[in-house]
Parts: structure tokens; C-alpha cells; sequence
């Protein structure tokens, strides 16, 4: 069979020029697309790299943990005790959508973290993290439904971890897709530190799936004997942020440590972060954890903050023409620190260079999203807000 050199790259082009109209696209949604565009009110911030100002957008949630930025000018929201909210033309619904599944709403678990299918536009898909109850013991579980106005229509539970515990913490959990369509999650120790160093259990670990749950052959401990073969990194001990690097393609987390220790990692398949064999943080008592900071076949952090900020949430700052002097950072909320971290990365070393603490002692901030408008957003978790940081011109 010839090919004819012209078609071949005539489509070659075609393809090239429609990626960069859609990135275009994406860096250029007017200014109120999620939300109308308001006046300063004073709340006025100056960063070492931009001026901004602090917008409320939605208010009066409860226990809000996660956003997702529908393309057509929606955003869904979680609330930890099992609601599954929705903003329409800028405001929240008072609708709830059904469908959701019942969650085990206590201490750090519940309905957490919410995610759209890469092909969203065309199925509808809809991705939940959530914690689940069975005979007084829980874990963390994966569900996708349909959405439809305010209805998850056919909802299914496409992942459960294992073991349950009776312990109510540790749960994890986000979820982000990978560029070849990959669903990524993380499940936290659940209080059994010794757990996340054995891959005949979920705690601890990271894991790899298909969208509708099946395992890749390729996990590296599919033929691992009793090993749980969605595993794809382990030795985490709770991580509450991640996101996919815009560059390299790779996915980046952060975990919480103990009284220090909370890391970025990025995860590559089988490796092993550590967790509780080394470690930069003592226990809640003061009493040590390990004496190691170091091993031979675990890997180092990128970062790592000692004393913690208790991170959660996730966002990497790309292509921006709102923050110019952020291209490339990291945020990331802080629960304990009650601030919006910025890590400024040197990538081709794969280490932290300088940090900035934005926001300091505004509350404790849940989620962290650079959404498709080119906005920061956060949850401020403690006032049951949703703020978008508005940069200022000077």
C-alpha cells in the first residue's frame, strides 16, 4: 500500500493545529464563565510574583472537599457528609444530586473527592472517591455514574479496598485520569502504619485501573503472589493531593505525615515511598517512627514539610497568562497551616527551590484546582466557601 506524502502531512497538521486551537481555547473561557465577574472588595493580596484578590463564588457549603469544572460552565461539588452539590449560571443549586451512594461519614472519612471521565463531553461520566461502612468496619471505595440534571443514573462501585478496618481515618482519596486514559487513586494506611509495605493489602498504596475498574497487565503486582494487582506504588501513608504534571505527563502527589513529614512525591510505577520504614516526622506523641530518613529501594521526596502543614489538594499552574510569575508552581492547600503553599519546582532535578505561604491563617483550605478558565480556585473548609484568587493588574 503508498501513502501520499501531502495527505500524510496534511493531517499531521491538522492534527497539530487543532490541539493548539483547543489549548488556546482553554487558556482563553471568558473571565465569568463559572462564575460572574465581581468588583474588588479590599481583600487584596501581594505574593512575591502577583497581586491578587480573594473572590467568595459559592458560599454556605458544609464540609466541602473537592471541585470539578464541568465544560459546559458547571461545577460539581463534594460535601463530606454525602451531598453531591452543583453551580448553575454561577450559583449553587439548592438541588442535591441523586443517584450518589451512602457514604461512612465520620471522622476523616465520607464522600470525598469528585472527577470527570476524559471523555466526559461525550459519556457523562462522573467519578466519586468515598468512604463505605460494612459491619462496623470501612475502607474506601471507587464509583462512576451518568449525570443527567440532578440524577447519577446507573451509579456502580467499580473499585473496593481491602482490608476493611474498624479504624476511621486515613482514607485517602483522590482521582485523576493520565493522558492514555489511566484512573489513578491512593488509599492512606488506615492507622496500621506496617501496612503500606505489604502489597497483600490496599493501605498505604497508590493504585492504577482502567475507567471501568479492570486492572492494566502491566501493574507491577499483577503476578506478584497475594499481592492486591491494582497497586502501583506503595509506602504512602495518606495522600490527600495529586494532579497530573502538565509537561511530563506524570502523576504528582503530596501525603500527610505524622508531626512532620508530609512529602511530594511523583509516582512511578512499583516504587516504594518509604512509608513508615523512613520518614522526616515523629509520631503524634513525640515518640520516633523510624530513625531512618533514608533506605536503600525507597524513594526520596521532592519535598518534604517538617513541622506539617497537613496538605490537601493539588494544583499545578501551566500555560497561564493570569499568573505569568506562577508558570510551573505547585500549590497546595494546608489543613494544619491554614495557608495556600506555593512550591517553586526545579523539574529537571526533580526538587523544591523555594516556597511561599500565601494567605496565612485564612483557614483551612481543602482543595486546590487550576481550572479550565485559568483560575486558582481553593475550598475554604472552614467558612464553607469557594474562593478563586483574582489577579490584579498594578
Amino acid at each position: 500500500m503508498r501513502f501520499n506524502s501531502t495527505v500524510l502531512i496534511a493531517a499531521f497538521l491538522t492534527v497539530i493545529v487543532a490541539f493548539f486551537t483547543a489549548e488556546a481555547k482553554a487558556q482563553h473561557l471568558p473571565d465569568d464563565f463559572y462564575f460572574p465577574t465581581g468588583e474588588i472588595t479590599g481583600n487584596v493580596f501581594q505574593s512575591e510574583e502577583v497581586t491578587f484578590w480573594l473572590e467568595t463564588v459559592v458560599d454556605g457549603l458544609s464540609d466541602a472537599w473537592a471541585l470539578a469544572f464541568l465544560p459546559d460552565g458547571r461545577v460539581l461539588i463534594t460535601e463530606k457528609g454525602g451531598s453531591l452539590r452543583i453551580v448553575e449560571n454561577g450559583q449553587l443549586s439548592p438541588q442535591v444530586i441523586g443517584g450518589t451512594p451512602t457514604v461512612f461519614n465520620r471522622n476523616q472519612g465520607g464522600l470525598l473527592d469528585v472527577a470527570l471521565h476524559p471523555d466526559f463531553i461525550n459519556n457523562q461520566l462522573v467519578y466519586l472517591a468515598y468512604s463505605y461502612s460494612q459491619a462496623g468496619t470501612s475502607n474506601t471505595a471507587i464509583g462512576r455514574g451518568r449525570l443527567d440534571g440532578y440524577m447519577l443514573h446507573d451509579f456502580e462501585e467499580i473499585f473496593r479496598g481491602h482490608p476493611n478496618t474498624a479504624r476511621p481515618f486515613h482514607f485517602g482519596s483522590r482521582i485523576v485520569f493520565d493522558a492514555d486514559g489511566f484512573l489513578y487513586f491512593a488509599i492512606g494506611d488506615r492507622g496500621v502504619m506496617e501496612n503500606a509495605q505489604l502489597v497483600t493489602n490496599h493501605a498505604g498504596k497508590s493504585m492504577r485501573i482502567y475507567d471501568d475498574g479492570r486492572v492494566p497487565r502491566d501493574n507491577p503486582f499483577v503476578n506478584v503472589d497475594g499481592g492486591m494487582p491494582e497497586i502501583f506504588t506503595l509506602g504512602n501513608r495518606n495522600i490527600q493531593g495529586m494532579v497530573v504534571h502538565p509537561v511530563t505527563g506524570e502523576v504528582w502527589s503530596h501525603e500527610h505525615g505524622a508531626r512532620g513529614g508530609d512529602e511530594i512525591n511523583i509516582l512511578r510505577r512499583g516504587r516504594n515511598y518509604g512509608w513508615p520504614v523512613i520518614t522526616h516526622g515523629v509520631d503524634y506523641d513525640g515518640s520516633p517512627i523510624s530513625q531512618d530518613t533514608a533506605a536503600v529501594g525507597m524513594e526520596q521526596p521532592l519535598h518534604h514539610w517538617t513541622p506539617s502543614i497537613a496538605p490537601s489538594g493539588m494544583a499545578i499552574v501551566h500555560n497561564s497568562a493570569r499568573y505569568p510569575g506562577w508558570n510551573g508552581n505547585v500549590f497546595s492547600g494546608a489543613l494544619a497551616g491554614r495557608h495556600l503553599n506555593r512550591i517553586v519546582v526545579d523539574l529537571e532535578n526533580e526538587r523544591a527551590v523555594h516556597q511561599e505561604r500565601l494567605v496565612p491563617g485564612l483557614a483551612r483550605i481543602r482543595d486546590v484546582r487550576f481550572a479550565p478558565d485559568g483560575f486558582l480556585y481553593i475550598i475554604d473548609e472552614s467558612n464553607g466557601r469557594v474562593l478563586r484568587l483574582v489577579p490584579i493588574q498594578r
